[in-house]
């Protein structure tokens, strides 16, 4: 998947459509270098045009000795001879008007030609995971933990992660991301033979945090057209161009959320620390027993984990039969964060339940995630990114 590191969200969209399906945007250099870190199949980085042009150079003569299978295609506002020839020192792949974008599609299809000449085919890119977030009763935080797990794993654009609303009556996810979505799942209704990577990217919206969104349609009836069949097959084309999948799903086991589970990869469930929802917590469990779904690719997640209530984790376990990966306390913190549409892991990096957010990233993943900092400025982002790049997988 093609990566652009463009630092003004306003000029993505037009950028990422000038390159193939598929293609993901980050708005900071260290964040590519991580991407790159993760993806050893990637063959092409376009520097996007906000990018001063002394930092872009460095970035592409970096990348010139550390990856040489990668090319560098350079986007500019205007240049000149002289930013020509020092970017061919560099490394330079390609340099494009800003503008140009058949020019770009262009840079990118030679990128990938050489990048074929020089590794092979390589064999099939690993297809990402799906990873269902679930609880059977309502109300105890499925969607805000559904949100910030999504944004957890992003990692400011290290991956690439779609956000799927299931909750195809009442979704919330686009009301607590302050999301305005022109398109949702309901314009792929009836495409069930004809749905691809790049149809399905025309009906996400995306987020600042390099976060893509399928919003659950506008009105409930239209649940009613959305099949299990059209369901299924959108999460498989979705693996294709994400690195996860992370679902967020109705309260009950409809079809829709039945229908995820089946493809699911890896399943978070959400509990308080009451009884009514340990108990149905604890029927949901043994339902997923009986139909073989995510058998040991379970994980646990407590929210409102306050010892005042007089349950403690040890009896929580002991009930549902499985240890507890991550908890997050209540907190007045989170509440107004999703008011304000900033989830707590984009507005307080370092919160604690930011953290118990990125430990539960970290058990999905089974790798570690990056503690959560807030952003860098521009000189001390570049020294710590090429640091981490030189430190990480050939």
């Amino acid at each position: 998947m093609p990566v652009l590191v463009e630092t003004d969200s306003g000029v993505v969209p037009a950028l990422l459509r000038a390159m193939p399906a598929g293609s993901h945007a980050v708005a900071a250099a260290d964040r590519m270098y991580v991407w790159l870190d993760q993806h050893s199949d990637e063959y092409v980085v376009a520097l996007g045009p906000s990018l001063p042009l002394e930092l872009a150079l460095s970035h592409a003569e970096d990348l010139r000795i550390a990856k040489p299978t990668v090319s560098v295609v350079l986007l500019r506002e205007a240049f000149d001879t002289e930013a020509l020839t020092r970017a061919m020192h560099a490394g330079v792949r390609d340099v494009v008007a800003s503008d140009d974008e058949k020019g770009l599609t262009k840079a990118v299809e030679r990128a990938h030609q050489l990048h074929l000449a020089l590794r092979g085919p390589g064999g099939a890119r690993q297809l990402g995971r799906v990873v269902t977030v679930f609880s059977p009763k309502g109300g105890v935080g499925k969607t805000t933990s559904s949100v910030n797990l999504a944004l957890a794993l992003a990692d400011r654009g290290a991956r690439k992660v779609c956000l799927v609303d299931l909750d195809l009556a009442f979704g919330d996810i686009a009301i607590t991301m302050q999301l305005f979505p022109t398109h949702s799942i309901e314009q792929a209704v009836g495409s069930e033979d004809s749905i691809d990577l790049a149809m399905i990217e025309g009906l996400l919206t995306r987020h600042e945090d390099s976060l893509n969104v399928l919003a659950a349609p506008a009105h409930p009836d239209v649940r009613e057209r959305v099949t299990p069949l059209l369901i299924s097959r959108i999460l498989r084309v979705l693996r294709e161009g994400f690195d996860y999948i992370v679902v967020d799903t109705s309260p009950s086991f409809d079809d829709a959320t039945l229908t995820a589970l089946d493809e699911t990869d890896e399943c978070v469930v959400v509990a308080t620390l009451d009884v009514p929802t340990l108990k149905n917590v604890k029927v949901a469990l043994e339902t997923m027993d009986m139909l073989n779904i995510a058998r040991g690719h379970r994980h646990l997640f407590l929210n409102r984990a306050d010892d005042e209530v007089g349950i403690g984790i040890d009896k929580v376990e002991n009930i549902l039969g499985m240890p507890v990966t991550a908890q997050v306390r209540s907190a007045m913190d989170i509440v107004a964060a999703t008011n304000a549409g900033t989830p707590i892991v984009t507005a307080q990096p370092n919160h604690p339940a930011s953290r118990a957010y990125g430990q539960l990233a970290a058990s999905v993943t089974g790798e570690p995630i990056g503690p959560p900092e807030a952003a860098f400025a521009t000189a001390d982002a570049t020294a710590r990114s090429r640091g981490l790049f030189r430190r990480g997988r050939s």
